[in-house]
C-alpha cells in the first residue's frame, strides 16, 4: 500500500458513512498477571451508542495514521510459518458465522500471549467490515448520471487494534444534590483508545486490488517495532525501518568514500537520489541496489569507486550484497529543514538543497562553519553587520 491507498481507507472511518460498513466488533480483555483472556465480547457495531462508535472510529484512524516505514509497514507473510496467521486471517475474512469468526480471532490472541508478558492489562479489538471505493467514471457518464453514486469496488477487511489500560484518576468531586465534597472511588480500569500500542489491517489494498499476501502493520511509536508481534503473531518477514535504512546507507557510503566528506559531494549524493525518486513511477517504491549506489557515488564526485568496493560494503554492513535500499528512506525530504548540523556551539537545521552553501573551513587556526547567504542575516529582529575577516596586513601596498 502506498500513502494514497492508506489515506483513502483511513478517511472512511467516520459515522454515517455509506462507503464503510463495519459488521461487528470483537473485544478481548487480557490480564497482565496471568497473560490470559479474562473476558471477550462480540457485538454488531451498529448496536453501539454513537459516543462509543466515535471513540472506536478515532482509535481505528490512529492505527492507520503515520509515515510508511516509520510507523506503518507493509509486511509480507512468511511462506512456511507454523499455524500460519495469513490462513487464519483469510478464513476469518471469509467466515459468515460469528462464532467461527470469533474462534479465528481468538487463535490470533493466543499467539499474542505465547511467550509474552505484558506490563499492563491489554484490550485487543477486532473489527471486520467492508470498504467501498467508487470507480472513476468517464466524463460522458458523469454528465449523464450526475446525481447517482459511482459504481464501487467492494473490499472486505479485518482491522485489529491493541490498547493498554490505565488506572482511573484519583479525584475529588462535588455532589450538587448532597452539597458535599466526595472522593472519587471508581476502580474500573480505563481503556486508552487514544494511543494504540499496535495493530494491523488485512489484507493490504493497492489501488482497487486486495493483496492477501501482505498485511499492514502499525507500530505504537515511529521506528519502534514490536518484533514479537511481527514475527510470532503475524508470521511476517523481517522488515527495516526508514531510520535503519538510512543508517545502513550512511555506513555503506563511509565504507566506500571514507569517514570524511565535503558538503558539496554530500549535496550531490542527495541530488542524485532525488533524481531517482522523480523518475520512478508513482505507484512504485524506488529502490537502490549496490549497482545503483555505485552510480550515485560516481556521479556525485566520490573518487575511487568501483563495483567490487560497493558490493563488499553491502556485504560488510548488511551481510547481503543483493539488499535494496528504499530511496525515500535515505534522503531528507526536499521540502523540510531536516538535515541536522551538530557542533558544540550550536545545532543548525538546513534544507538538503541548501547544503551546498555550507563549508567547513580553517580560519585563524580554528575550525569554522561558513554559510554562504544572499542577503543580510536577521537574528531576533536585528540585522547583523557584515564583518571583514581578512584585514590588510600593515605595510601592504594598496
Amino acid at each position: 500500500m502506498n500513502k494514497k491507498d492508506i489515506a483513502n481507507i483511513r478517511k472512511q472511518f467516520k459515522l454515517n458513512n455509506d462507503l464503510l460498513k463495519i459488521h461487528e466488533i470483537f473485544n478481548v480483555y487480557i490480564m497482565k498477571e496471568s497473560s490470559e483472556v479474562y473476558h471477550h465480547q462480540s457485538t454488531p457495531f451498529e448496536l453501539l451508542e454513537d459516543e462509543q462508535k466515535e471513540l472506536f472510529m478515532a482509535n481505528f484512524k490512529k492505527v492507520l495514521t503515520g509515515q510508511l516505514d516509520q510507523k506503518l509497514f507493509e509486511l509480507k507473510f512468511q511462506r512456511k510459518a507454523e499455524d500460519n496467521s495469513q490462513l487464519i486471517l483469510h478464513q476469518g475474512l471469509l467466515s459468515s458465522d460469528t462464532e467461527e469468526w470469533k474462534a479465528h480471532m481468538l487463535r490470533l490472541v493466543e499467539k499474542m500471549l505465547k511467550d509474552k508478558q505484558y506490563e499492563m492489562d491489554i484490550v485487543v479489538t477486532f473489527i471486520r467490515g467492508e470498504y467501498l471505493k467508487p470507480m472513476k467514471r468517464q466524463r460522458e457518464e458523469a454528465e449523464a448520471e450526475e446525481n447517482e453514486r459511482d459504481t464501487v469496488h467492494s473490499h472486505s477487511f479485518i482491522l485489529c487494534s491493541m490498547n493498554k489500560t490505565q488506572d482511573p484518576k484519583k479525584e475529588l468531586l462535588f455532589d450538587y444534590v448532597e452539597k458535599e465534597f466526595k472522593y472519587n472511588i471508581v476502580v474500573d480500569p480505563i481503556i486508552n483508545l487514544k494511543a494504540p500500542i499496535s495493530g494491523f489491517l488485512f489484507p493490504c489494498f493497492t489501488d482497487n486490488a486486495a493483496d492477501v499476501n501482505h498485511v499492514l502493520y502499525s507500530a505504537g511509536k515511529a521506528n519502534e517495532l514490536n518484533y514479537h508481534f511481527i514475527e510470532e503473531v503475524l508470521n511476517a518477514e523481517e522488515i527495516m525501518t526508514a531510520e535503519e535504512d538510512k543508517i545502513v546507507f550512511e555506513e555503506i557510503v563511509k565504507k566506500v568514500a571514507g569517514e570524511r566528506i565535503n558538503t558539496s559531494t554530500l549535496s550531490n549524493v542527495y541530488d542524485e537520489i532525488y533524481h531517482v525518486i522523480e523518475e520512478s513511477e508513482e505507484e512504485e517504491v524506488p529502490k537502490l541496489d549496490y549497482k545503483d549506489v555505485e552510480r550515485v557515488l560516481k556521479s556525485s564526485g566520490v573518487k575511487d569507486v568501483d563495483t567490487e568496493k560497493v558490493e563488499e560494503a553491502f556485504k560488510t554492513v548488511i551481510d547481503d550484497e543483493k539488499f535494496e535500499l528504499k530511496a525515500n528512506n535515505i534522503v531528507p525530504k526536499p521540502t523540510s529543514k531536516s538535515i541536522k548540523i551538530k557542533t558544540k556551539v550550536a545545532d543548525i537545521s538546513i534544507s538538503p538543497q541548501d547544503l551546498r552553501y555550507v563549508r567547513q573551513i580553517h580560519f585563524g587556526g580554528k575550525l569554522s562553519l561558513m554559510i554562504e547567504v544572499e542577503e543580510n542575516t536577521m537574528i531576533e529582529g536585528f540585522e547583523l553587520i557584515p564583518e571583514v575577516l581578512f584585514e590588510k596586513v600593515e605595510g601592504e601596498e594598496e
